[in-house]
């Protein structure tokens, strides 16, 4: 089964994406409320590049949420048990009963990002594809609904994502040097990436990708995906909202920091900035 590209919005502006955001938010929460009251169990599965947004697509996902009811996982740098063991690692952490589950990056590393970097082995590499298919199946059957996102970034502005988190006071630990390693394997990663997809976008299991080269986007598009994946109580029309960029008020919040009164040439150049980061 080949992927699914999902890109609904295309350009918005910061007081659109805060406006449009709340409103799925509103949904997510009621999507939340009825995987509790029907005892469902939601795993939401994020992939892509370092520096792709999984991290901050998860974040506005869940602020509002029951804290309680969700989980997010990333599993870092593996032990050699975790590594031996890889699919009871992550079934180990697959939602209980009335949970949803984020994963920021997940069993599927084991697909681009550990080969890539050679940190499994290729029998490691040939087995997770020989059977992820049948344990993913096997998994949907006992009762988890699991949805894959992958977020596709190009490198150029991966390079840039980098070069702001290598100068930002607060966001320079993001940045490791096997992120920057990662950049001369750019070409073995996407070989990677397309093999996954080949194998691993099923009928009852499918990829979808969302570009995230700007994050406002990405992010509602991310959300509303979900929502739309899932029949829960109360679902209102998820259709996106109709605007016109150039309307809007020329305001934005950066980094805590609020701009007003800009002009439509300096809103826009921030608005660029802010979907960049």
């Amino acid at each position: 089964m080949s992927v699914k590209f999902y890109n609904t919005f295309k350009k918005i502006s910061d007081s659109q994406f805060q406006k449009e955001k709340f409103r799925l938010q509103v949904e997510l929460l009621k999507l939340q409320e009825w995987v509790l009251k029907n005892n469902k169990r939601l795993a939401i599965v994020f992939e892509g590049r370092d520096a792709a947004g999984k991290g901050s697509a998860i974040k506005h996902m869940v602020e509002n949420l029951m804290p309680l009811h969700h989980r997010v996982f990333q599993l870092g740098s593996p032990t050699e048990k975790q590594n031996k063991s890889w699919f009871k690692t992550f079934e180990a952490q697959l939602p209980d009963v009335g949970e949803i589950v984020f994963f920021d990056r997940s069993w599927y590393s084991r697909a681009m990002i550990q080969p890539t970097m050679s940190y499994c082995t290729k029998g490691q590499y040939k087995y997770f594809l020989k059977n992820v298919n049948i344990w993913e199946k096997n998994q949907i059957e006992r009762g988890v609904i699991l949805i894959k996102i992958y977020l596709s970034v190009d490198k150029k502005t991966q390079v840039k994502r980098f070069e702001i988190r290598k100068n930002h006071s607060l966001k320079y630990w993001k940045l490791s040097q096997n992120d920057i390693n990662s950049l001369s394997k750019w070409d073995t990663y996407s070989y990677y990436k397309l093999v996954m997809f080949e194998k691993t976008s099923t009928k009852f299991s499918p990829w979808t990708v969302i570009n995230s080269n700007n994050k406002l986007t990405a992010r509602l598009n991310a959300l509303r995906y979900v929502l739309e994946c899932i029949d829960y109580d109360d679902k209102i029309n998820l259709k996106p909202k109709s605007w016109s960029f150039d309307s809007e008020e020329k305001k934005i919040k950066i980094s805590g920091v609020i701009f007003n009164n800009l002009t439509q040439e300096q809103y826009k150049l921030l608005n660029q900035l802010k979907q960049i980061i």
